[in-house]
């Protein structure tokens, strides 16, 4: 075949390769499985397993001979980019002061099924290891793979089930982490021991991985380092530095193939060095992980489904052999990580659930299976199992997880013994606007010395297939600094709470039920021409907050304010304002005024005005509304009780224009009281 056609036929296969990986990655992802588990099934569907065995002619066409090499290649750089990927996501500090409950965890979910696996290479070992290979290196590589754990794609699970904030979910990440760490090391040692001619050769690589290791503790991560201060000190990430990096994971990589221990071992390891929670480390990640997830990896996967031949399983004595190597690795990774969490104190469910999460094994487990392929120690008919296994096991994470632990029953754990409901919580989205919400949640609490709680929630990335290191990356965000300068600034104690969401209404609302505070102070950050004022997350949590809710619309609000004012028209909803504006006139000797509308002819909204508050003006008005714009403009704030009255009745949000709260020219804090408290 020419170059040109070379060339163009890859192209072909690249194209149809991304296509076929993403739309697959979606719709699996739109019932709730992580994206990467499509894409694994997508690159599978166009091996022989599907399209060589439906079309094989245009299986041929798409897939020459020719062409494969070079789709191994594109697919060998992904995999080790894809590795320093994961070794930047798995942070040390997840393992530190942890205990003994992590340890034991996962270095269990480690011994069983890796014991579990030596056990099944017993049975399987005369029908399925090629030939020439040693029953001791088939088991050791039997066992090395049912021991992996799919860390990024496990963390990917916690953040989209909001697992993170549950104990659950805190330990199941630590144990994961100390499984990637000590599953690799492992591995890296079998995969000497099996490539190795006797023993004296394995003790020399070995001998050559301590040696390499030690030079990337001692001279290269020095070097990352000043790379990071470098970064910080200018603030960015120059391309001269993205090369620099570029080379040495390329250079790792080629030391440990050299070695003889494969080349994602010094992926893996340049990332695992690298600085954390630093910018170098951030701008990193932006840069490599679209490329190494979206384009390289899809590759990655075809070429895993082009080894995949899933007919080869052709008689019922194979499909047991696949089904038990399926329950072999399930009982090894649930059974094992189940009673070790267990017997560290777990209550079973929460045991079972994260026996569920451990036992996700995603790419790890094709990663392993391909390099236990190319050694040769596995047959075409094993290989396909295995793959097979790591689908089943990843599949069923999610299905499985919301049987066992339920979303309810996390909810119910966040929201666990709530203090008594005097609190305030500032929920912060632009970094901006937190100083701000601070002094309105300062002067509404209930009583000066009330708790103050800054909440600042970040979505998740979209990415394919990582997420590890944005679940500590909140906590380290400095999305809150401006506040807590603030509050340091104004003598104000607050606690600062920061994690990723993907349902902000729910997190708030259990965020505030959880801390017991009675108020919940939210800003309004969409463009005033925006019909809907009072929607999406604003809307969520005044409909299902267990306490006060008051939303900022702040336009050029100077604080304190001098000049506060409050339609009243009677509801409960005007009343819950007016108390919480007394606490500003009081705590600010703010000018307060209390304006009552009422239609012509109409009775006067009655009302017990709070201690220190003047007496209500009346006014008459057929267009209430628009009286209260016009006494907004020589106020500062208006303070205004949702209600059908001021066209902010939570059942209509979204259904008709909002007009006050779009028109009203002073800044404007919108107020939805707590039944018990407003009534």
């Amino acid at each position: 075949m020419s170059p040109e056609r070379l060339l163009s036929v890859i192209t072909v296969d690249i194209l149809v390769i991304l296509t076929v990986s993403r739309l697959l990655g979606v719709a699996l992802r739109a019932v709730g499985q992580p994206q990467v588990v499509g894409e694994v099934v997508g690159g599978i569907l166009l091996g022989p397993s599907l399209l060589g065995w439906v079309a094989p002619g245009v299986s041929a066409a798409l897939f020459p001979p020719a062409v494969v090499p070079h789709l191994k290649v594109l697919s060998e750089y992904g995999i080790v980019f894809f590795m320093f990927l994961v070794g930047l996501e798995l942070d040390p500090a997840l393992m530190r002061g942890r205990g003994h409950t992590a340890v034991v965890i996962s270095h269990t979910s480690i011994i069983v099924p890796f014991a579990l696996g030596v056990g099944l290479a017993a049975w399987l070992y005369g029908q399925h290891a090629p030939h020439g290979v040693r029953f001791v290196s088939f088991a050791l590589f039997m066992g090395a793979s049912m021991s992996i754990t799919a860390f990024p794609v496990l963390a990917r699970i916690l953040i989209e089930r909001d697992l993170l904030k549950t104990k659950v979910g805190a330990v199941t990440i630590v144990c994961a982490a100390v499984d990637d760490a000590t599953a690799w090391c492992l591995l890296a040692f079998v995969v000497a021991a099996v490539g190795a001619a006797n023993l004296g050769a394995a003790g020399r690589t070995v001998a050559l991985v301590v040696g390499y290791v030690a030079v990337m503790l001692v001279l290269v991560r020095p070097l990352l380092r000043r790379f990071s201060a470098m970064v910080d000190r200018s603030g960015r990430l120059s391309q001269n530095l993205v090369a620099i990096v570029f080379l040495l994971v390329l250079a790792s990589a080629f030391i440990t193939d050299a070695i003889g221990i494969h080349a994602i071992f010094g992926g893996f390891m340049l990332g695992a060095i690298m600085p954390k929670d630093a910018l170098f480390t951030r701008e990193l990640v932006d840069r490599v992980e679209d490329f190494a997830v979206v384009f390289l990896l899809p590759i990655y996967f075809a070429f895993t489904g082009l080894r995949t031949q899933i007919g080869l399983l052709d008689t019922p004595t194979l499909w047991v052999q696949c089904a038990l190597v399926v329950g072999v690795a399930t009982l090894g990774k649930f059974g094992g990580s189940a009673a070790a969490a267990r017997l560290t104190g777990l209550p079973w469910r929460e045991a079972c659930a994260l026996g569920v999460l451990m036992n996700t094994r995603g790419l790890m487990e094709l990663v392993i299976l391909n390099i236990g392929f190319d050694l040769g120690v596995l047959s075409p008919a094993l290989f396909a199992m295995m793959v097979l296994m790591a689908i089943v096991t990843t599949l069923a994470t999610t299905p499985v997880l919301a049987a066992v632990y339920p979303p309810e029953r996390f909810r119910a754990e966040l929201a666990a013994a709530p203090a008594a409901a005097s609190g305030a919580l500032a929920a912060v989205a632009l970094p901006s606007s937190g100083p701000l919400l601070l002094d309105v949640a300062a002067a509404l609490a209930e009583h000066t010395e009330s708790p103050l709680y800054v909440l600042h929630l970040e979505r998740p990335p979209e990415r394919g297939a990582l997420g590890a290191g944005t679940a500590g990356a909140a906590g380290n965000s400095t999305a809150l600094a401006a506040t807590l300068a603030h509050a340091q600034a104004r003598g104000l104690t607050v606690r600062p709470l920061q994690f990723l969401s993907r349902n902000p209404a729910d997190d708030i609302r259990d965020v505030a039920r959880a801390k017991g505070t009675g108020l919940v102070v939210m800003g309004w950050h969409k463009p005033v021409w925006s019909r809907t004022v009072l929607g999406g997350t604003v809307q969520g949590v005044m409909r299902e907050a267990d306490a006060d809710v008051a939303v900022l619309i702040d336009r050029g609000l100077s604080w304190p304010p001098r000049r506060v004012l409050v339609p009243f028209a009677g509801t409960v909803q005007d009343r819950a304002a007016l108390r919480l504006a007394a606490r500003i006139a009081r705590r600010h000797r703010a000018a307060l005024t209390v304006l009552g509308v009422a239609r012509p002819g109409g009775a006067s909204p009655a009302v017990d005005l709070p201690e220190g508050v003047p007496a209500m003006r009346v006014i008459e008005s057929a267009s209430p509304i628009d009286t209260v714009i016009g006494e907004a403009a020589a106020h500062d704030l208006t303070v205004l009780g949702v209600g059908e009255g001021w066209q902010l009745e939570p059942h209509v949000f979204g259904l008709r224009s909002e007009r006050l709260a779009a028109e009203c020219p002073s800044s404007l804090l919108v107020v939805r009281g707590r039944s018990d408290a407003a009534s």
